[in-house]
C-alpha cells in the first residue's frame, strides 16, 4: 500500500495551535487510507533554548552530551504530535531516531545516516497507526545519540521515504514553496511550481534556507519526489523532481533563482615562501572539522608567496580558526578572517554554456555600484562575494536583471501572483 511521508518544521509546530493544525492535516490523510509517517523537528525556538542552556553550564561544542540534550527537542515534538493525533481519534506512536532504526556515523553534531532498519516503522504502519518519528537524530556505532546537523529533520524524512519506498515526501514549512529569491528580502520574488533537483541542491548550497543540500542530494540519488508546502495554507507549493515535457531544454529559462548567504566568512591563508604548498594541510584541517568550503582560489607555482583564499560558513569558523592558524604559523605564515562579506548566486542550468550570463551578472552589479570579489562559475551556479551590507541590494539587482519577477509562460488572461505558486508557470 502507498506510503506517505510528511515532515513538519519547527515553525509549523511552534505553538500548540499549530501542532493541532498539523495533526488535522495528518488525520485527513490517514482517514483516506494512506499509510502515514510523520517526521517532526523541534518546536520553533526550542533548539536555541537548549543551546543557551548548554552554553550557560559549559562549552556548547559538538559532543556526546550536547547531542543528548539537543535530541530532546525533536523527541518532545514527536510525543506531542502523537498525543494530538490520539486526541483526534487517530492511533499514533512516537519513535525516537533510535527506536525508528536510524543508524548514523559517529561524528557528533553533524552525523550522516548510514542505514535505516524499516521494521520498527513498518510494524507501526501494519497496525494501522501513524508513525511519528523524531527527526535530526539517530544512534551511532557506540550506541549513543548522534544528531544530523543543519537540515537534519529534512534528511531524516527523505531517508525514511526512500527506505519505505514512499510515493512522495512532503516538507511542510512556513512559506508557500521555493521562491526565485528569499521573499523576506525581496517581496517581488516568485514562487516556483517546479524545480529540478540539481538546481534545488545548488540553491540550498548557495544559501536558500528552505531545504538543506544533504536532503535534496539524497532525494535525487534515491528518486524521492519532494513537495514543499506551507503548513498553514492550501497552496500547491513546489515540486522538486525530474520532469519531462514536450519542450526542448534549450528553450527553457536558464536562470531559475537568485540565492544569497550572509553566513559567510572569507578566509585568506598566506605564507612568505612560495616553496611551501599548504593547500593539502589546509584542506585536511577543514575536512577534520567537517567544514564546507566554497569559492577556492590559490597562488600559482611560480609566485614568491603562497596564498589561498576560500569562503566557509561563519557558523563553522570558530572550531577551525585555531587549526588553520597552526598550519600557517608552522610555515611562517598567517590567516585572516573577513566576516564583512556576503555571497550572492545566480542559480540555474547550462550557465557555463552561456558566458554572456557571467558578463551580465558582473555588469549589473558594477552599474549598481556594488563592489565584487572572488567569483566562481559552474554549469548550475554563478557566485560572487559582495559587501555584507549590500547583499540584499545585490539580490534585487540580479533578480531584475535576469527577469525573474516574471513567469516564463503564463496564460494570456491569467493575473500575476507573487505570493503563491502558479501551477501553470513551468521553470
Amino acid at each position: 500500500m502507498d506510503v506517505l511521508v510528511q515532515k513538519y518544521g519547527g515553525t509549523s509546530l511552534e505553538t500548540l495551535d499549530r501542532v493541532s493544525h498539523a495533526a488535522l492535516r495528518i488525520a485527513r490523510e490517514w482517514r483516506r487510507g494512506r499509510l502515514t509517517v510523520v517526521v517532526v523537528s523541534a518546536r520553533g525556538g526550542r533548539t536555541d533554548e537548549l543551546l543557551r542552556l548548554a552554553a550557560d553550564v559549559g562549552p556548547a561544542y559538538a559532543s556526546r552530551e550536547l547531542d543528548q540534550l539537543l535530541a530532546v527537542g525533536e523527541s518532545e515534538s514527536a510525543a506531542l504530535m502523537a498525543l494530538a493525533l490520539t486526541g483526534l481519534g487517530v492511533p499514533a506512536v512516537s519513535l525516537t531516531g533510535h527506536q525508528a532504526g536510524i543508524r548514523t556515523t559517529d561524528r557528533h553534531g553533524d552525523a550522516l545516516i548510514s542505514s535505516i532498519g524499516a521494521r520498527p516503522v513498518r510494524a507501526v504502519l501494519d497496525e494501522g497507526k501513524v508513525a511519528v518519528v523524531a527527526g535530526f537524530q539517530g544512534v551511532n556505532p557506540a550506541g549513543d545519540i548522534a544528531t544530523l546537523g543543519r537540515g537534519g529533520s529534512d534528511t531524516t524524512a527523505v531517508a525514511l521515504a526512500a527506505r519505505l519506498r514512499a510515493s512522495a515526501c512532503e516538507i511542510y514549512t512556513d512559506v508557500d514553496g521555493v521562491f526565485s529569491a528569499d521573499p523576506r528580502v525581496l517581496p517581488a520574488a516568485r514562487c516556483l511550481p517546479w524545480v529540478h533537483p540539481a538546481v534545488m541542491a545548488e540553491m540550498a548550497f548557495a544559501g536558500a534556507r528552505i531545504l538543506h543540500t544533504r536532503c535534496v542530494e539524497l532525494a535525487a540519488m534515491e528518486g524521492v519526489k519532494l513537495h514543499v508546502r506551507n503548513a498553514l495554507s492550501a497552496v500547491p507549493g513546489t515540486t522538486i523532481a525530474e520532469r519531462r515535457d514536450g519542450r526542448p531544454l534549450e528553450t527553457r529559462r536558464a536562470v531559475v533563482a537568485v540565492a544569497h548567504d550572509t553566513d559567510v566568512v572569507r578566509v585568506l591563508v598566506h605564507c612568505r615562501s612560495g616553496d611551501h604548498d599548504l593547500a593539502p594541510k589546509v584542506f585536511e584541517a577543514l575536512a577534520a572539522h567537517g567544514t564546507v568550503v566554497d569559492l577556492v582560489a590559490r597562488s600559482g607555482p611560480y609566485e614568491n608567496e603562497f596564498r589561498m583564499g576560500f569562503t566557509i560558513r561563519r557558523s563553522q569558523a570558530a572550531p577551525v580558526r585555531a587549526a588553520l592558524h597552526e598550519v600557517a604559523v608552522g610555515f611562517g605564515g598567517g590567516v585572516r578572517f573577513d566576516e564583512s562579506v556576503g555571497k550572492v548566486s545566480v542559480v540555474g542550468m547550462g550557465l557555463l554554456s552561456r558566458p554572456e550570463y557571467t558578463a551580465k551578472l558582473m555588469a549589473a552589479l558594477a552599474t549598481a555600484g556594488i563592489p565584487t570579489s572572488w567569483i566562481s562559475t559552474s554549469q548550475s551556479r554563478l557566485s560572487v562575494i559582495v559587501p555584507q551590507d549590500r547583499t540584499a541590494e545585490a539580490v534585487d539587482v540580479l533578480h531584475r536583471e535576469f527577469g525573474l519577477e516574471k513567469s516564463e509562460w503564463r496564460a494570456p488572461d491569467a493575473a500575476p501572483t507573487l505570493s503563491t505558486c502558479d501551477r501553470e508557470a513551468p521553470v
